[in-house]
């Protein structure tokens, strides 16, 4: 059931009244286990877009005509069920991704905003983000979504170059990317993030590092690098194919991906994960969430969960997919009030391989502190304190093992997928012995 008008605009007044939070340059200490299973994330997909990129392989549809009334009593009702499931009593942060979140009505999104706030406690205060699209979100768009509840915007310029926007199938141009941003900033500012993509076909070293520049007279304090990756199935990854587009050049993409994090860091951003970078203490919260292991439900169609299902009296966290096709999610959430078609337990192995993998992504990486909360008997020197391979990468200054935990150095962040090809099976041996290994203390 949706709230009503005057429910919607209560929770909406509230926000209203609360001052932009504070940001910090690090984020606070871990919440203890028994409070952080009563607490989550919340990612809720919007399915829908007005067309596909050339690069995109997410679950998305061009629809001829969308029953939004339809979709948002979905939302509302999968959000609902699936908190009560939880057990979860407190939401710190809501993100509207797709898709094209931008598309859908400043109503959907108050009305899902509202049954959270009903369900649990979702201070005033909470990271609320919207994807947006330039040519979907005009200023009084983007100023009603504020209205709504939106604290934070993700804006997906991609590329300041025309042709580049044309080869990824954008439906904007750098002309309308700039508007954008401008009253983005205007009506959010310092909470508006953007993405600039690496790594194109044909791309070259010298005009990518021009658009960096120019970007940063343009953006706010949020940027994300994202290089480009060929998926099956994309167009992009069949005119490769087929040879009538070059093929990346990851040697060149790992030059520009060195040379535009030692800008960013020039420009006073802090690169506080392997993608993304901010100043002035713009982190995400609510991606921090997922790189701290914390948990967080999906809903929407599509959507991706990471929670333990307290109210169904459950003790393992689980792995949750929703159903892909918008229609058969609907179908399935008015039947059984969500639309869950995946649940896959994690064994405590696979729990920690995710938490050293998702940790090792942020520059504070993993603490003594978080780590115990997941493994309590087997600590971070015991897994890695005595490995020969992992003193190799300590004395090549790709990471640090100390009094903090373990993390990459700003060189080891670059190379961490080919750090975890030593890491990963380093903790998996360890988890085997463990019963023969002496526990430290330290």
């Amino acid at each position: 059931m949706i709230p009503s008008g005057a429910q919607a605009r209560s929770w909406v007044a509230s926000v209203r009244a609360t001052r932009r939070r504070p940001r910090v340059d690090s984020p606070g200490q871990s919440p203890s286990p028994e409070r952080a299973c009563r607490r989550a994330a919340l990612y809720v997909h919007w399915p829908y877009c007005e067309k596909r990129c050339s690069y995109c392989n997410f679950n998305k549809y061009i629809p001829r005509g969308v029953d939004e009334g339809a979709m948002r009593n979905c939302l509302v009702t999968e959000a609902q069920s699936l908190l009560r499931l939880s057990g979860v009593q407190r939401v710190e942060s809501v993100f509207f991704g797709g898709g094209t979140p931008s598309l859908a009505s400043p109503h959907t999104i108050a009305a899902v905003l509202e049954a959270v706030a009903q369900a649990v406690y979702l201070p005033a205060d909470s990271e609320v983000t919207l994807e947006a699209n330039p040519t979907s979100a005009p200023g009084p768009r983007l100023a009603a979504f504020g209205a709504a509840g939106v604290n934070r915007l993700s804006i997906g310029l991609q590329s300041l170059d025309d042709t580049e926007l044309q080869l990824l199938g954008r439906t904007h141009s750098v002309s309308d990317a700039l508007q954008t941003l401008a009253e983005a900033r205007r009506l959010f500012p310092g909470c508006v993030s953007v993405d600039l993509m690496l790594g194109l076909p044909g791309q070259k070293m010298d005009q990518w590092l021009g658009q960096l520049q120019e970007l940063l007279y343009h953006c706010d304090d949020h940027l994300s690098l994202y290089q480009l990756t060929l998926e099956r199935g994309t167009t992009l990854f069949t005119q490769v194919q087929q040879g009538t587009l070059p093929a990346p050049d990851p040697e060149l993409a790992a030059e520009m991906y060195q040379e535009g994090r030692a800008v960013l860091r020039e420009a006073g951003f802090r690169q506080y994960e392997v993608s993304n970078f901010a100043r002035n203490g713009a982190l995400s919260t609510h991606n921090w969430t997922y790189w701290q292991c914390g948990q967080y439900l999906g809903i929407g169609p599509g959507a991706h969960g990471r929670f333990t299902p307290q109210g169904d009296g459950g003790h393992t966290r689980e792995a949750r997919i929703q159903t892909l096709e918008p229609d058969n999610w609907m179908k399935e959430v008015i039947l059984f009030g969500h639309g869950t078609r995946k649940r896959v337990p994690l064994g405590q192995l696979e729990l920690l391989e995710e938490v050293l993998a998702m940790g090792l992504r942020t520059d504070v990486g993993i603490t003594h502190q978080h780590w115990q909360q997941f493994e309590p008997q087997l600590t971070l020197w015991d897994v890695f304190g005595a490995s020969k391979e992992v003193k190799e990468l300590l004395a090549q200054g790709l990471l640090l093992l100390d009094h903090r935990g373990l993390r990459c150095s700003w060189e080891g962040l670059a190379v961490l997928d080919s750090l975890l090809l030593t890491l990963l099976p380093q903790l998996q041996e360890a988890w085997q012995h463990r019963t023969l290994l002496p526990v430290s203390g330290r």
